[in-house]
This record gives structure tokens, sequence and C-alpha cells, in this order.
């Protein structure tokens, strides 16, 4: 008998995991992260970018197969998926995994609720696709990082693994919701390898691109489950092969073991990491730095120097070029800046610590923040890259005008299991990011009857739940025109 193959073991793992209950921590951390990209889809709807997917969308025309948030009706689940994938990834809130350093959620969680609806699976059915989704999303992120370099391989090629690994994942989500069986996830992934996509120098200098890469990846996922129905299939080989995914973008710089070892066993999913700031995760930690400094009595107008220690890898995401770091144009680029984040931590945010409101282009180009920015220095930490990738630590030392030198180390997260959110801070998150778009009252009721059904996923066998709970989140607008 041949050995399996990659895309034959994660098919296999796939398979496996719908036939049996999947462990608690597991099925728990799906419902949170389905209610976490809910709200975000919600929350970016006024953005421009937004109005533009879904105007597309809409044009696009087709059989009313799924809805995607912030669309009177349904369209075809391949774009419903798109939709919800480019409204879920825009306001840079969503989840990420370590050390790999991608985005799961948004892209497995909109193709599977659009593969879903389409479908007529159970939220049940729906809750185990996404954490296998999930699962292989990570393990395909992590066959591509590199210890040695404490870097993804993905990254260095500038390549997104978040739209490249999630095309793949969310394909596997969607085979299964689909009833493909074994052998139709497989296809799936050998048929999406040749779709999946992202190029990320818009972190870099600019451009709203990125806010389509989850896009792309859950309308690919969908589409490549949909032909599978027809009869396409993939090579088994798709991953390993002489010229297959790991050749293609990973110069075959890949760890298979990262696929296989304690497949089904050992799973990554309740580790993932929840944002409690709506900016680039490698940000984070210098909001929380610059917050303890203003608890401690520091004024952004006393502060005559600052340097932020970070680790090397992230620099030339969040401090370079160091002049369109300190001042960016927009509220999208200040969510790239290690010297906004600064800002936002001494002048202090709203909801959790950072809220949307913080990251507006009004602010980015406020006359005091762009004067605390023009101070800070972005530089390489030891200490921090001692700890990179594992969390996105950093260390703010602080002159102020009276002579003072202040520092403030975080070297762990808040959102991943050293630092989790609580269950209210979950919540609060949702229910501000609905606010976002919805009036308060409205916000507030939606949020408790959403939150209660996505929590019940898991133990629904309701065939329509998933498309009720889409159609109630699009927006309830006709609720703020009564």
């Amino acid at each position: 008998m041949a050995e399996r193959t990659l895309a034959e073991h994660l098919a296999a793992f796939a398979a496996k995991s719908t036939q049996s209950q999947l462990p608690g921590d597991v099925a728990a951390s799906v419902g949170r992260r389905v209610l976490d990209v809910l709200g975000l889809c919600v929350a970016a709807l006024d953005l421009p970018t937004s109005r533009a997917a879904l105007d597309h969308v809409a044009e696009q025309g087709g059989a009313p197969q799924a809805h995607a948030v912030g669309l009177p009706t349904a369209v075809p689940a391949a774009w419903a998926a798109f939709a919800n994938g480019v409204t879920a990834h825009s306001l840079d809130y969503d989840d990420t995994h370590l050390p790999s350093v991608l985005h799961p959620s948004a892209a497995v969680v909109p193709a599977a609720l659009a593969a879903a609806e389409y479908a007529g699976a159970s939220g049940a059915r729906t809750v185990e696709a996404i954490a296998v989704g999930l699962e292989i999303t990570v393990r395909l992120g992590m066959a591509g990082y590199d210890e040695r370099l404490g870097n993804s391989v993905f990254f260095e090629h500038g390549q997104h693994a978040t739209s490249i690994c999630g095309a793949m994942g969310g394909a596997a989500a969607a085979a299964l919701l689909l009833d493909l069986g074994e052998d139709g996830v497989r296809d799936a992934l050998g048929i999406t390898a040749s779709m999946a996509a992202g190029v990320i120098e818009a972190n870099r200098t600019g451009g709203t691109v990125k806010r389509v890469h989850c896009g792309w990846a859950a309308h690919s996922a969908v589409t490549a489950a949909q032909l599978v129905r027809r009869g396409f299939t993939g090579p088994p080989t798709v991953l390993e092969g002489r010229f297959g995914f790991f050749e293609a973008f990973l110069r075959g710089e890949a760890d298979p073991a990262a696929i296989t070892d304690g497949l089904g066993d050992e799973w990554a999913v309740p580790g993932i990491f929840f944002k409690p700031y709506p900016a680039n995760h490698f940000t984070h930690t210098a909001v929380d730095a610059a917050a303890r400094l203003r608890e401690r009595g520091v004024r952004p107008q006393d502060v005559t120097s600052a340097t932020l220690g970070v680790p090397g890898a992230v620099i030339r995401t969040i401090g370079e070029p160091i002049e369109t770091k300190r001042a960016p144009v927009t509220g999208y680029q200040a969510q790239f800046s290690g010297p906004y984040a600064v800002a936002v931590g001494l002048f202090g945010g709203g909801g959790l610590g950072a809220a949307l409101a913080d990251y507006t282009d009004a602010l980015a180009a406020d006359p005091d923040r762009r004067a605390l920015m023009a101070k800070v220095d972005v530089v390489a930490d030891a200490r921090c890259d001692a700890v990179f990738p594992h969390q996105f630590p950093a260390v703010l030392r602080v002159t102020t005008a009276d002579g003072r030198e202040w520092t403030e180390e975080v070297l762990t997260n808040r959102g991943g299991p050293d630092r989790p959110l609580t269950d209210a801070e979950h919540a609060r998150k949702f229910r501000d990011n609905l606010a976002v778009t919805l009036p308060a009252d409205v916000a507030g009721a939606v949020a408790d009857e959403v939150t209660d059904t996505v929590l019940g996923l898991a133990a629904s066998d309701d065939p329509a739940v998933v498309g009720r709970l889409l159609a109630r989140l699009t927006p309830t607008f006709s609720d703020t025109e009564e």
C-alpha cells in the first residue's frame, strides 16, 4: 500500500474530525472566532473598500445561495464568501496565529459560512468544518515557518501566508460542508493550490489591496469545493510534489512534519491569538507599553524622545520607511505604524484599550500626534528578538522634559493563551463592532441575539441556522430605517 501524501493525511484528518466529537476547548474557540468575524464584517461596512467590494458582488448577479453581510439579498456562495472575507480582514482586527504570523479566521470562517448556507449544513457541522479548516490553515503556515530565521518563509518571499494558507483551509472546510468526503477534501486542496495568492508589499508602502486577500481566499475555497462537486480533481501530491505548493511558494523550504505531527490529537485552534486592538498585531504591545507609561503619569506633551524596541523582523512592517511610519496619511496606514501605536497608548484609546475610533484619517494627521510620532524611533531589541515570533513583544523607553527616563516592557500579547480575553471582553468587542454601523440600541439587541445563536452553533442540528444568522446581520439595517 502506497504511503499517504500530505494532502491525503489532511483529508483523512478532516473526515475523521467530522465523525467524532470535537474537543470542548476547540468547539468553544470556534464559536468565539465566528462571533469575532461577524462583528468585524459589520464594523467594516462603512469603509469605501467594503462598499466597493459589496457593489462589485451585487453587480455579478447569479443564483441566491448565501448571504453577504451588508447586502439585502442572497448571492452566489463564492461571492458571499468573497464579500465576507474582505470585510472580515479589512480592519486588521482579526485573529493571529503565532509563530506562523497568519490570520486564519478571516478566510476560513467566511468560506465555511457561505458553504454551510449553500449546502444547508447544520450549525454543528459548520463548527466542525471551521475547526478543521483553521487547523489545516495553521499547519500549512507552520510548514512555512523557519525556526532558524524565526520568521515565516512566506513572508520572507513577500507572500501573504494568511490568504495562501487560508484558501487551502477554507477549501477543506467547504468540501466537508458540501459532503464531498475524504477524497473530495483532497481534491479541493489540490485545486485551491492553483488559486491561492497574496503579495504583502502594501504593508510597507500603502494601498488597500490587502483587504481583498481574504476575500479571494474564501472565494477560491468555495469555488474549489463546488468544482470538485462537479467532477474536477487535484493532484494528490499537491503539497510536496516537484511542482507543488511547497516548491511554488516556499522554494522547497518546508517542514512536512509540521503538518502531520500530532494531527488530530493536538489542536492549534484554541491557541490562536485574538486581537484586542484594531491594528497590525506587531503594534499591540507598543500600545500596552505606552498605556502603562500614561498610567504612571507620562503625558504626550512631556516626551522629548522615545525608542520603541521590537523584534528586528517586524521593523520593516511597523518602522520602515520611518518617515512614513511617523506621518501616516490615513487611519489604515496608522494601523501599521509603531510610532502611532505609541501615540494611541499615551493619548489613551477606547474599547479594550484601542478602538476603531482611534484609527481615523483625522487622528493620523492630528498635529499633537504627529509631534509625538516625530520623536519615536523604532529599533531592534535583543530581548524582543529572543521572544519573537511566539509573541510580538515591545520595550518602550521614553525621556521626558524633566530629564527622567521611563521604561516599560510588554513581552506577551494580550488576547493569547498567556493573557486571554475574558468572555466579557469578547462580548464587548463584538458589541462595539456592531455599534460602528448600527445605532447603539439596535446593536445591543442584535448583539445579544447573535451571540446566543453563535455560541450555540455547536449544538445545533438546524440546517437553516447559518442562513438566518447571516441574514439577521445584513444589517438589520432595516431596523435603522424604521
